[in-house]
């Protein structure tokens, strides 16, 4: 069973913090080989969506308030360990992050910067292809937007 939770930075445990860290370098640097400065000065004004099971963060999305990464509220970071894959948890991460950036900043669209091969994950949400593929860190991506809450 996943425990969910989500925070304001300021209100992390020092604990939850390196959970969040470490599952975010375990994927994006480690998994995917991608060498990038992770903390990029968008965890502070953001809330962070934590999925738990016992006392380790399976599943994780920061809630980015408007003016940070776009002019609309996006979800990033978007990320669920490997021992979790295949079992429906990042379903349940982005029905989520959805649902959470709709409490905390009412409608609107939502901007993602998705992962060009997980397109059609995020289109069966809704969201639709904003702009030409782009590289982030050695990695296809693309904007995606989602206009209204299903």
């Amino acid at each position: 069973m996943t425990n969910w939770t989500h925070k304001k930075f300021s209100d992390l445990t020092p604990g939850e913090l390196y959970a969040i860290l470490r599952l975010r370098s375990e994927v994006f640097v480690v998994e995917q080989n991608c060498v990038f400065l992770d903390m990029d000065n968008k965890d502070q004004p953001s809330h962070h969506l934590m999925g738990w099971q016992g006392d380790r963060l399976v599943a994780y999305a920061r809630i980015v308030p408007p003016g940070i990464s776009y002019a609309e509220f996006s979800i990033g970071r978007i990320v669920s360990s490997p021992a979790v894959r295949k079992q429906g948890i990042g379903r349940v991460l982005v029905r989520k992050g959805i649902d959470l950036a709709y409490t905390l900043h009412g409608e609107g669209v939502i901007r993602i910067g998705a992962q060009y091969y997980l397109r059609g994950f995020y289109e069966s949400f809704g969201f639709e292809k904003a702009g030409d593929i782009y590289l982030e860190d050695g990695i296809q991506h693309i904007e995606m937007l989602l206009f209204t809450k299903d």
